[in-house]
């Protein structure tokens, strides 16, 4: 929502300054500007880009309004990460292997369907257990390194879309520029004409140099920083599974190994010490029953 309210933000001040100024918001309208700088900015991304990862750009902005993970998430994955350890403790890691090669008939899964649905998440987890569940020799740092290879695979992945935007921002500018020249040559093939005309064309071509600013800087850059930083909470959310999982391969109990992740959360998201205990004790009541 607050993307949108920016959006708005954005045209209001522009056209409403503009306005107050007593311009004439149809001169804006040039039609063939809009054809030059658009196309010519999609034909270059297109140029510069796999099907592939266009695509997942698109996928992105189409979720720019929704927000990264809340305190809420967080704390029913690190409840869920308890629960998953202390059945471990108590029948072994064997004891996770039905959950790990079958997660959506998963008991334990099936009690957070919003981390289900997260596929990065959920293989990211299932992969690392399987590692663990074959490999009872894997040292510490060498489970560290892999998954550090994961994340970073992850986040270069995820961060893919907002290196396209940023990009094409950048040449919006440069490409404003190309349909302000071809303005003024058209503009130079009128130069007889009465001065009106003559202004109208060099008009239309300045126009060409507003659009392409106004779009990078007022639209595709913040659009590019919107789309990393989810981008880093996705991340981010990545990073406390890991801490979990490494603290516990290092002989942590389970309430110690979620508070290795909790501490790894920022502060805007992160639950307090009380409340994760409290929900700890709860799923750990309930699985008794």
């Amino acid at each position: 929502m607050i993307v949108i309210v920016g959006i708005l933000a954005v045209i209001g001040a522009v056209v409403g300054g503009y306005l107050m100024a007593g311009g004439e918001l149809l001169v804006l309208v040039q039609p063939s500007e809009f054809v030059v700088i658009g196309g010519a900015a999609f034909g270059s991304m297109l140029i510069a880009n796999s099907p592939r990862n266009i695509m997942a750009m698109f996928q992105q902005l189409a979720k720019i309004t929704g927000a990264g993970p809340s305190k809420k998430d967080y704390l029913e994955l690190l409840t869920m990460m308890y629960e998953i350890l202390n059945l471990a403790r108590r029948d072994g890691l064997m004891g996770l292997e039905g959950h790990v090669e079958s997660p959506k008939e998963s008991t334990i899964f099936k009690k957070y369907p919003k981390f289900v649905k997260n596929h990065h998440a959920m293989t990211f987890l299932t992969d690392t257990l399987r590692l663990i569940i074959s490999d009872a020799n894997l040292a510490p740092h060498d489970l560290d390194d892999l998954m550090d290879v994961d994340l970073e695979t992850s986040h270069e992945e995820h961060g893919k879309p907002a290196k396209i935007l940023a990009v094409v921002g950048d040449a919006l500018p440069g490409l404003g520029i190309v349909a302000a020249v071809l303005g003024i040559v058209i503009t130079m093939g009128h130069i007889d004409g009465p001065p009106a005309e003559i202004g109208h064309h060099v008009g239309a071509a300045l126009v060409g140099t507003f659009l392409g600013v106004l779009l990078a800087y007022g639209f595709l850059q913040p659009l590019s920083a919107n789309l990393g930083s989810k981008a880093d909470e996705e991340g981010r959310y990545l990073l406390a599974i890991k801490q979990v999982l490494l603290a516990f391969h290092k002989g942590s109990m389970p309430a110690t190994a979620v508070e290795f992740a909790r501490r790894s959360i920022l502060s805007e998201a992160r639950p307090g010490f009380a409340e994760l205990e409290k929900a700890c004790s709860a799923s750990r009541s309930s699985a008794t029953k």
